[in-house]
Parts: C-alpha cells; structure tokens; sequence
C-alpha cells in the first residue's frame, strides 16, 4: 500500500492535469500485457502491426515485470496541458543516475544499465523510440483522448463541490479508499506513507491507466494517475442520426444534441460524445435553449444543459 496524508492546505492546492506523455507511458502497458484492457485490444493490434519491432521491443522492455512504470518517464506536469514535446524534453534532461535508480525501482526486467553513460544512452534511446510512437499511434488520437479527459475532471469537480474529497475519490477506482485525511492505494508493489506537507496533490485522468498509479518512489512531489471515466465510448463510432421529424425539424446537429441531453451535460461533454469542438456545440446550444428545447445551470465554474419539459416531449419516440 501506498498512502498520501493530506492536510486541509494540500486539498486546497489539489488539482488536475492531463499528460499526452502519461498517455503515450501508460499505452505501453498496453503492449506488454494484451489481457490488461480488452477495449484497448484494436488499437493494440493496429500498433502492433505498424510498429517497429526494435522500437517494440525497447519500449516494452522499460515496463515493470508487475507493469510498474519508472519514475522518469512521467515527470509530473508543471502546467495544465503540457505539449508531449515539452515533456519528452524533461525526460531528456534526466540525470543517469536517477534513471538507473527508477528502473530497478520499477523492478524492470532485463539487464540494468551497469553505469551512468550505459544510463544515458539508454534513457536517450527510448526517448527516440518514445518520439516515433507517438506520432503514428497516439497523436491522431489525442484531442479525442483530450475531450474525455477534460469531461473527467468536470464530472471530478462536480463530486468535489458537492462531497469534498471523500466524494470526489470514492468512484474514482476500487483501489482508492480516504480515511481520515488519508488516502490509501492498495495492490501496490511499493509500500510507504507520503505527507504531502503542503506541495498538494496532482490527479492526471488517464485513457490506459487500469488503475491507480502514484510515483514508485516516495521522494517524487506527490501525484496520483487514475483511470478516467468513459473510456468505453472512446472507440466508438461517431453517432450519426438517422432520418426522423427531429432531424428534419432541426438539423442533425441539434436533433443529436437533444436526445443527449436527458441527463445534466456541460459543453465540453458534449462536444466530446459528438467529437466536434466546444464552440460548435456552444452555437447549437444557444439556438436550443433560446427555443425553450433546453434548460441550463450553473455548478461552480461549468453550465449544465438538460432537455426542458418541451424537449422531452419532442424527442419522445414515436411510435
């Protein structure tokens, strides 16, 4: 187990990030173990088959044997949204001795690099091989990947002005439990208790996290990598209306809006499930509710849309 104590001044300073380079770290998983995430199995296969066997090879070889990820190649974001490449050159700079102490951490089967320059030209490497994967297989798919996230972090928030911080980890996994200023992350291979002493903690969404993942290393600044919700409907085809009065009367656009909107939804949401941009489904919204088709409220910083009593009676189905 490993355990984050948290004061009232860390959960203040608590909040979130998204990473495309814990994205593209954790994806690695993926390769390795085939049985990890049956959803992700397509995209695994499309990889697969386009990658480089060399570059395979040495990407799978940095996952732990109990898929423990190394330290180093997932710095903790300094901003929001960091570009991949801005990432990757953190990685760059690490020193080799850290390098060597996070793969023997992270229990990484195969030779260790025997000394600082073996270190550097290994940590050099997988950079290289690091930089060449992304591109092919998780750049086309990262404002998709990007959408969910976001949706996860409003969802997280929502629970967290309405529960605090019992609520907002509660649903987050199985693995997670808070008790009394703590939380607690079972099934890990490392076993210590981090106080947190006011550098607050990071949550980072993840599409290819299958559980939580905070750094193997009790000295790394405190962060928390966890599976986001929805990641079901990452594959899936764009919805696509079929001919009906709705569609007609509306437009395809809006008549899709309105059937989602039976449960309280915020733009960004939205936009991911119709994978066109918030400020399209922003217009569209605008038109709806000046309608009276739907309704809106503000929580906290986000407006939810709902479907008004007109709405409903308009999307009822047919028969």
């Amino acid at each position: 187990m490993i355990s984050f104590e948290l004061s009232v001044e860390d959960l203040a300073d608590t909040r979130f990030a998204i990473s495309p380079l814990h994205e593209t770290i954790f994806s690695l998983r993926v390769l390795r173990d085939p049985g990890l995430h049956a959803l992700h199995l397509p995209w695994r296969r499309s990889a697969l088959a386009r990658l480089d066997p060399a570059d395979a090879a040495l990407l799978v070889s940095v996952v732990g044997e109990k898929l423990a990820l190394p330290d180093f190649l997932t710095p903790r974001p300094a901003v929001f949204a960091p570009s991949f490449d801005e990432e990757l050159a953190i990685v760059r700079r690490t020193a080799p001795h850290v390098v060597r102490h996070d793969l023997e951490a992270a229990l990484v089967a195969g030779p260790l690099p025997e000394d600082d320059a073996a270190a550097g030209r290994l940590r050099d490497a997988v950079c290289d091989a690091l930089a060449r994967f992304w591109e092919p297989f998780v750049a086309p798919l990262w404002q998709r990947m990007r959408l969910l996230l976001e949706a996860d972090m409003t969802y997280r928030a929502r629970q967290l002005a309405l529960g605090g911080a019992r609520l907002l980890f509660a649903d987050m996994h199985p693995n997670l439990r808070w008790h009394e200023g703590v939380l607690h992350i079972d099934k890990m291979i490392g076993r210590h208790h981090v106080v947190v002493s006011g550098r607050g903690l990071l949550l980072i969404p993840s599409v290819f996290a299958h559980k939580p993942a905070p750094p193997v290393s009790a000295g790394e600044p405190p962060s928390l990598v966890y599976p986001s919700r929805g990641v079901a409907t990452l594959w899936e085809a764009a919805p696509s209306a079929g001919p009906s009065a709705l569609t007609a009367l509306l437009g395809a656009p809006r008549a899709r809006l309105l059937r989602l909107l039976e449960e309280p939804l915020p733009t960004v949401e939205l936009a991911r499930r119709v994978r066109v941009t918030p400020s399209a489904v922003s217009q569209h919204l605008r038109v709806l509710y000046a309608a009276g088709l739907v309704t809106r409220a503000r929580d906290g910083r986000q407006v939810l849309y709902r479907r008004s009593a007109l709405g409903d009676e308009l999307a009822a189905p047919r028969r």
